[in-house]
């Protein structure tokens, strides 16, 4: 139900510096912080390029256990180093095609370090403390609703349960009996949670309800069909800057990286042509980021 967020990458990457093989896989060339742990043709893959590589990986990759991960990116580094080496000697890189590809992949690169430039001189504890002192210092946190929720397949299933639960069955019995949600062990308790940590339809149907009183009718989401208990309404306490911190650096990031945008645009001397190459008016041309 909630929208949790995903694991961390750098979680991840700081694993792979657990497995014994790297300790063991030093060498003159490179410091001891950083390791070699492999070599192709001579070309050294250090620990940093392993790590570099877990942030490009699938979610589902991401989540292997460390040694398994370790191997993982360790096989993908050497089969790119060899189809590298495979590739020069093919004289690839002087295909026209693969030329301007190359060039592409680069000028893509570049336009994204731009950007990253600017949010990252965006982001600084002084702005941090600023944005928070504005938005949240002093204030009253969000509304926020205590409730547990039973989650089944069917609304008849729902009916069902409400039918129960009309009749003075338990709601935390009926849901560990029923709901196929992770949480039916403890209940089906949620804690308190603010409206936007939930789907709509869910938080729409939880804050319409008084303390003590459950849906009278199933609520649908994409999860399924619930039967939803309040136990108890309120403000939340004002969050600490550390609670709130990395909500702050990302808004600002993403403000940051649209003006980049805007500014860039704005400098530059643009003209739109409609398919048959004639110059389109400035009042039809396609807004920036259309």
């Amino acid at each position: 139900m909630r929208r949790f967020a995903s694991l961390s990458v750098l979680a991840l990457a700081a694993a792979l510096a657990a497995p014994a093989a790297f300790a063991q896989s030093t060498s003159a060339a490179a410091p001891a912080k950083d390791p070699v742990v492999a070599t192709v043709n001579g070309s050294a893959i250090h620990l940093s390029d392993m790590q570099a590589a877990v942030q490009n990986l699938p979610p589902e990759a991401q989540q292997l256990p460390p040694d398994q991960l370790f191997q993982a990116v360790l096989n993908q580094l050497i089969d790119g180093k060899a189809l590298l080496a495979a590739a020069h000697k093919e004289g690839l890189e002087k295909n026209p095609a693969v030329q301007q590809a190359m060039q592409d992949a680069a000028n893509f690169r570049l336009e994204k370090a731009y950007v990253q430039e600017h949010e990252a001189s965006a982001v600084t504890d002084t702005a941090v403390q600023a944005e928070y002192d504005r938005d949240y210092a002093n204030k009253p946190g969000p509304q926020q609703v205590e409730a547990r929720h039973i989650l089944v397949q069917t609304q008849a299933q729902a009916e069902t349960i409400i039918k129960q639960l009309d009749k003075g069955a338990d709601f935390a019995t009926l849901a560990k009996k029923y709901s196929i949600d992770p949480g039916a062990s403890n209940g089906g308790e949620l804690g308190w949670f603010s409206e936007d940590e939930m789907v709509p339809a869910f938080a729409k149907a939880a804050f319409a309800l008084k303390p003590g009183h459950y849906t009278e009718t199933p609520v649908q989401t994409q999860f399924g069909w619930h039967v939803i208990l309040c136990e108890g309404k309120r403000t939340a306490p004002t969050p600490k800057l550390a609670d709130v911190a990395d909500q702050i650096k990302q808004k600002l990031a993403n403000q940051a990286g649209e003006q980049a945008i805007n500014d860039a645009r704005a400098a530059a001397t643009v003209v739109v042509y409609d398919k048959d190459g004639k110059p389109v008016q400035p009042s039809a041309a396609p807004a920036a980021g259309n």
